[in-house]
């Protein structure tokens, strides 16, 4: 199920009429008339909360001569809460564009010929400069402190403070003078 989709179940079942009506659907079939005079509704208000129902896909109809025969779609009112929630955003792969773009961005405000102009001053900044710096390590490899040193200061003159900002943001773990790359 899609976010979209679980927004429109959420919404139709805030509704006190809507639910009432499906409550009268679990009995069984019926038509626009019979619901309006069960619920002490007029048929349009009832033909108007079938319309969003059906949008939902919480109810199916079918003709039957002059009628519109309702009924209860079990396939989605038998879902749980849990698969509703754990729908998948259809604008993953746009976010995800838009994260890329401004990551391109920050690297091309921050590094000039492979080596880190400045430090940035904001975390979110700061953190993609290190990713970047860190995918020169291998992840899990033990490395001395020498080497650490070796391979951050052709990248930037202050390597002290790249190596322990990137310990405080756990893309490194030290023990001693060995480091490791977390992430």
């Amino acid at each position: 199920m899609t976010q979209e989709n679980a927004l429109k179940l959420f919404k139709c079942l805030s509704d006190m009429s809507r639910l009432r009506i499906i409550q009268s659907l679990t009995q069984g079939e019926m038509y626009t008339e019979l619901l309006a005079e069960r619920l002490g509704l007029t048929p349009p208000t009832v033909s108007f909360h079938m319309k969003k129902l059906e949008d939902a896909g919480l109810v199916v109809s079918r003709k039957e001569q002059y009628y519109t025969v309702y009924s209860l779609n079990r396939d989605v009112l038998e879902k749980t809460n849990y698969e509703v929630a754990a729908s998948e955003p259809e604008q993953i792969d746009e976010q995800q564009k838009r994260e890329e773009v401004y990551r391109q961005k920050v690297i091309r405000a921050f590094f000039e010929y492979g080596r880190l102009r400045a430090i940035p001053v904001q975390r979110k900044k700061k953190l993609i400069c290190y990713e970047l710096i860190a995918e020169h390590f291998k992840p899990g490899r033990v490395y001395e402190e020498k080497e650490v040193n070796a391979i951050i200061s052709p990248i930037c003159e202050d390597y002290c403070t790249i190596r322990r900002d990137m310990i405080s943001e756990g893309i490194f773990r030290r023990d001693g003078t060995r480091y490791v790359r977390l992430k």
